[in-house]
């Protein structure tokens, strides 16, 4: 019974003593501010003293009668908090004896601190102190001040590095959660280096929640150009490696998401290639995995990466083509467009690596998005079409093995279905195999495209207009394509009428004219012109001195003047 009564007595003594340090520290805290001498010194014990704050108000509902040493640790705190509380308000009122002195009792103190802290977070790792009923800082509000913000980070920080792997967890998803409300609570945590050389330890933890939550926590922070270089330069790139390799789904989204980040300036770029980051990445993105949330970002870092020639150089030799060729036929439309960005950036300025796009059935891939009866975006159309662009139209072999595979049919259905963005792509296309050779005209000529082209002279877009007017100039001046356009009267009479000077003058007028020129070297076309009763309008512009009008009216006087002559002959 004695003894009961002797170990009540300690614990009521100890739990005293536990709320008279809290107490203490609250207000040696609140005293700190207000000090205007030793501005850095005074922060360094201010961090101190927060950590220990933090860390005993998480335990305040241990059980402190059945550990000495916690006794001697509270009674310590509360010694060394009363000596600073007489430093600090020295401090304030000016009244020490020597800046050198003070600096030195200063250094003093905040190495007792220190020795405290290290003495707390030994009794966490130990499991002699708990977290189970901790009592926190509440998180402060929108309107908070800034030192509070600071407060409730310090206090975060005591819990991330004194506890368990619970306690760090629920930190972690607190601070994320922090960081997630506002720009300026990102800015408060990066500016808190411990916490930054935390997040390394954090991502190795073998606890796959830890390690998830830390790499959210890296992803949040690499979003801010201004704090990638500290992520970097406190050793996340190769723990966000690991993470890829061993952690679980979560963890190895967001490890991704903040490679992606980080790798968008391509300094950091090297450092993801010198710990392994590019075979880890190409094999996830080869591995068939079905998370488009963990592929997109890895296909994110890759494109990043694939900016510095020899890092693209060793993804070629790895096997990265064949990879997102297939990753082409992805259902997911946003992992499409990510493989089509990296075959673009591998391709650019690199003729071998676009003959193996070609020969290891990319275009074929590409094409199969174009198909009118699969349900694609416009964005991803457009996409695919500049793809192919860059991929296939730069060689008369490429040209050909498009065409053999009905490109042809895809341009035209664009012209006449697509939206304005796609129009202008399918047109720009067009124009561009026009110039590839004769039979390629010919072969447009016979499917259909010029009646299409005159529909779109007058488009809303002068960007449309203008290559629409090119493609069918440089159409017609096929034989075989001139006699097919002047069959219907329709095509010639369209082009008259967008000439009429009386209305406003089109931006493709001069173009408009060439194409009409070109069908004057024609009988069938002269004729057809003579009696569209649109002879009127080019004469009005051959009379306002238009050079191209009046070589038109010329041959058309001409043609006349003969077929007057050999009416009178016979």
């Amino acid at each position: 019974m004695r003894e009961r009564k002797e170990e009540d007595e300690a614990g009521n003594d100890g739990a005293r003593g536990f709320r008279r340090s809290i107490e203490l520290l609250s207000s040696l805290i609140s005293l700190s501010h207000t000090t205007k001498v030793f501005q850095v010194k005074w922060q360094l014990i201010r961090t101190k003293l927060e950590q220990l704050y933090s860390g005993l108000t998480a335990s305040q509902d241990s059980d402190f009668s059945e550990n000495s040493s916690i006794r001697g640790l509270i009674s310590a705190v509360i010694s060394t908090t009363e000596e600073c509380q007489d430093l600090a308000r020295r401090c304030v009122d000016l009244t020490y004896s020597g800046k050198l002195l003070m600096q030195s009792d200063l250094d003093v103190i905040a190495a007792k601190f220190e020795a405290h802290v290290k003495s707390l977070s030994s009794f966490y790792t130990n499991g002699i102190l708990t977290h189970g009923y901790a009592l926190v800082v509440s998180r402060p509000g929108p309107a908070a001040s800034r030192d509070d913000m600071k407060f409730y980070i310090r206090d975060l920080f005591t819990r991330l590095k004194i506890g368990d792997s619970g306690m760090t967890s629920e930190a972690l998803k607190e601070l994320n959660e922090f960081l997630h409300d506002d720009d300026k609570y990102v800015r408060i945590v990066a500016e808190t280096p411990d916490i930054l050389a935390l997040l390394p330890n954090f991502l190795e933890s073998s606890n796959t929640v830890v390690q998830g939550k830390s790499a959210e926590t890296v992803s949040l922070i690499a979003g801010f150009d201004s704090f990638k270089g500290l992520l970097v330069g406190n050793g996340v790139v190769s723990s966000l490696i690991r993470v890829l390799e061993n952690g679980n789904e979560f963890g190895k989204e967001n490890a991704a998401r903040g490679l992606q980040k980080l790798t968008e300036n391509s300094d950091n770029a090297w450092s993801v290639s010198a710990h392994g980051g590019v075979t880890v990445l190409l094999r996830i993105c080869d591995s068939g995995s079905s998370n488009s949330k963990l592929i997109g970002p890895s296909c994110g870092v890759l494109r990043n990466l694939a900016g510095v020639d020899e890092i693209k150089k060793f993804m070629v030799e790895e096997g990265a083509v064949s990879t997102f060729i297939r990753l082409l036929t992805w259902r997911d439309e946003a992992i499409q467009i990510r493989a089509i960005e990296f075959l673009q950036t591998l391709v650019s300025g690199d003729e071998a690596v676009r003959q193996m796009v070609v020969r290891d059935g990319g275009i074929q891939s590409l094409l199969r998005v174009l198909d009118p009866n699969c349900s694609y975006s416009s964005k991803t159309r457009e996409i695919t079409l500049r793809a192919i662009e860059s991929f296939s139209m730069s060689s008369t072999n490429s040209v050909n093995v498009l065409l053999g595979l009905g490109f042809l049919d895809r341009v035209l259905f664009f012209l006449r279905n697509g939206e304005v963005s796609t129009q202008e792509l399918a047109i720009k296309m067009a124009f561009r195999l026009c110039r590839v050779s004769e039979e390629t005209k010919k072969a447009m000529g016979e499917a259909g495209f010029m009646s299409e082209l005159v529909k779109l002279l007058d488009a809303k877009s002068f960007q449309i207009r203008d290559m629409a007017a090119e493609a069918l100039t440089s159409l017609i001046s096929i034989p075989r394509n001139r006699k097919k356009f002047v069959q219907e009267d329709s095509n010639i009479v369209r082009v008259l009428q967008l000439l009429d000077p009386d209305e406003e003058k089109p931006s493709n007028r001069q173009l408009l004219l060439s194409m009409i020129s070109s069908l004057t070297n024609s009988s069938s076309g002269r004729k057809k012109i003579a009696a569209s009763g649109y002879v009127k309008t080019l004469e009005k512009l051959a009379e306002t001195e238009v050079p191209e009008a009046k070589r038109i009216v010329r041959k058309l006087s001409q043609n006349r003047f003969r077929s007057l002559f050999n009416i009178i002959w016979h």
